[in-house]
């Protein structure tokens, strides 16, 4: 067999030097790496040489069996389609951006009388300014309550708006300025929303000397109960600036790229800044091998990092990447104006590129020492319940409903990163011949529906998305339940335990129920059942708040909603006049009829609805 460079120097002859992508395949056409070029030609001819690599990148030659090739016009062109197939195919031998979160912005809509300003996460469809992004939803919370007690501004949906007939909690707690119910003029609204909007462009300043202004004007003219709301307007404001920490004053608007690697592994720190505010930070914890670049790693986390997210004027990084000037273009094309890279070496933004560092640095030390924590845990694990090999990835299930309604099911991760909550799912119990209340139909959905789609997307078991172990909340019943299932789907390999509370259901006294083996029960002081009870909780709390979530829903639903025609007028109309849902719902056709805006053919579509 001819090895990974004779196979790799087979291609020089197919290629030419023109820009492009290529993939490096094993035996089995998996992909181990991607990476872009200016010139293929002499890209591939570097790998062609036996000696003079890094025992990472020789270990991946020599696993190479084939490559392919994608030629495109620029550079460019190609730096952005190797970061696209990275995040589609996750090579074992790039380094990986593996947190893809969106992060959320604050949208001021256009599209209403009085805009509804609210948290905004995903494609900005919707018409209106977007402000962001924010580096988590706490920050945007945070900053919307504080824009509510300054400006005044609504936080109602707008079919409450049009159906609310009297001021709400937040009038009378002076977080609302009421327009709903006429309290306040549509221009007196339009410009409480323009100095938002100034705030969030980071115009403080200008706002706070006209409420002050506006204040001492109207105590001039003895209007002290208006002075008084101004002045407490304007020490929010203060407030808010005080909270917000760092506000640099050369950087208006410009991501914080700090990296920092140890023992192998890596983290990165992202500080938003925004009209020279500091709009919270993130930090990340790529995948890299132990003899990969601290350029290289900023070079692929600033390439994926942007691929879906619109970067800032500057973004000032603490390690400089390959080609500067490439992915400046890149982003330049991207964004439609222009982007800076910069690696500062004096000044303000230094001082924000070592304090990102820092934090980088403590981030990544208390990962380390919690993995190293967790690792002994899942080996304890593996120990206590003689599971075949220490398991990286653990998988536990639990129900939660009331006699029946409302039902969910919900599955919490754990591996050696601690609980993965980006891999937590939530299942809808579908299933209309089961019993209410029947735990052991309920669960057998939940694991059906899990291991066909596993099957579906990944026969092979190549990935990292198969479970090494579950955990089922409950005792014999329930694991026999399981059981028949996971046989039937031929998975019946896959470890699976049963954890049920005791005699006298006192936490401690957990007993663990595994198909063919008597019940065993862990000593009271034993790490492992700690680690187990905290993942059974976790399993537990995820179900309770994805099922309380779906009741409050379906509470806050108005009937009236599912009736085609009855918009939010008419809405307004028909519980004005009989006073709630339930009241239209038992109304006549006449009453139906009497009422003002819904004409007879409405009134019958909606006494129709109520009496099929």
């Amino acid at each position: 067999m001819q090895a990974g460079h004779q196979i790799i120097a087979r291609y020089l002859k197919q290629i030419d030097g023109s820009p492009g992508v290529y993939r490096m395949l094993d035996a089995e056409s998996r992909v181990l790496y991607v990476g872009k070029a200016r010139s293929l030609k002499n890209r591939v001819a570097s790998y062609a040489r036996p000696t003079g690599h890094s025992g990472r990148i020789a270990r991946m030659i020599s696993e190479t069996a084939s490559m392919m090739f994608l030629t495109t016009k620029t550079e460019t062109e190609a730096l952005l389609l190797e970061q696209n197939l990275i995040k589609q195919l996750k090579p074992k031998y790039n380094v990986l951006l593996r947190d893809d979160k969106s992060f959320p912005n604050i949208h001021v809509g256009r599209s209403h009388a009085f805009p509804l300003v609210k948290k905004h996460r995903g494609a900005k469809s919707e018409k209106g300014n977007y402000y962001g992004p924010f580096a988590s939803a706490g920050a945007v919370n945070r900053t919307l309550s504080q824009l509510q007690r300054v400006f005044l501004l609504r936080n109602c949906s707008d079919s409450d708006f049009e159906t609310r007939t009297r001021p709400c909690l937040q009038y009378q707690i002076k977080r609302c300025s009421a327009p709903c119910v006429g309290h306040i003029s549509q221009d007196d609204y339009a410009k409480l929303v323009k100095d938002a909007e100034r705030f969030l462009s980071g115009k403080t300043k200008d706002i706070q000397a006209a409420l002050a202004a506006e204040m001492q004007k109207a105590s001039e003219e003895m209007e002290f109960e208006r002075a008084a709301a101004l002045r407490d307007r304007i020490k929010a404001m203060t407030q808010v600036q005080t909270a917000q920490g760092i506000n640099p004053q050369t950087v208006a608007e410009g991501d914080i790229i700090a990296l920092h690697m140890d023992g192998g592994q890596a983290c990165v720190q992202v500080f938003f800044i925004r009209a020279n505010q500091n709009w919270g930070n993130h930090d990340y914890y790529p995948r890299v091998a132990a003899d990969v670049s601290e350029t290289e790693v900023m070079q692929a986390f600033v390439g994926q990092f942007y691929q879906n997210r619109d970067p800032a004027r500057q973004i000032i990084l603490s390690h400089a990447v390959e080609d500067p000037d490439l992915v400046a273009a890149a982003l330049t094309e991207k964004l439609g104006r222009k982007v800076e890279i910069l690696v500062p070496q004096r000044g303000e933004k230094l001082e924000l590129v070592t304090g990102a560092k820092r934090n980088a640095r403590e981030s990544l030390a208390r990962k380390m020492s919690e993995a190293a924590t967790q690792k002994k845990l899942l080996k304890g694990l593996a120990e206590a319940f003689d599971l075949p090999k220490i398991p990286q990835r653990v998988e536990v299930y639990d129900n939660s409903h009331i006699q029946g309604t409302n039902a969910v099911g919900g599955m919490i991760v754990a591996g050696e990163d601690g609980f993965l909550k980006s891999q937590y799912r939530k299942f809808n119990i579908k299933g209309e011949d089961l019993v209410p209340g029947d735990d052991f139909g309920m669960m057998k959905e939940v694991l059906t529906r899990r291991f066909k789609r596993l099957l579906k997307e990944d026969p092979d078991r190549k990935t990292d998305a198969w479970p090494d172990l579950l955990l089922i909340d409950g005792g014999a019943g329930q694991v026999s339940a399981v059981r028949e299932i996971m046989t039937e789907w031929g998975v019946g390999d896959v470890p699976m335990v049963g954890v049920a509370k005791g005699l006298d259901r006192d936490a401690g006294k957990e007993e663990f129920h595994r198909t063919g083996k008597p019940v065993m029960a862990l000593r009271h002081n034993d790490p492992v059942l700690y680690f187990v009870q905290r993942m059974r909780d976790e399993a537990h709390r995820f179900a309770i708040g994805t099922h309380r979530a779906k009741r409050a829903k379906a509470q806050l639903k108005n009937p009236l909603d599912g009736i085609e025609g009855v918009g939010p007028k008419r809405k307004k109309a028909l519980m004005t006049h009989f006073g709630s849902a339930k009241a239209v719902s038992n109304a006549n056709l006449a009453d139906l009829e009497a009422v003002d805006g819904v004409s007879k053919a409405m009134a019958k579509i909606v006494y129709d609805y109520f009496h099929e």
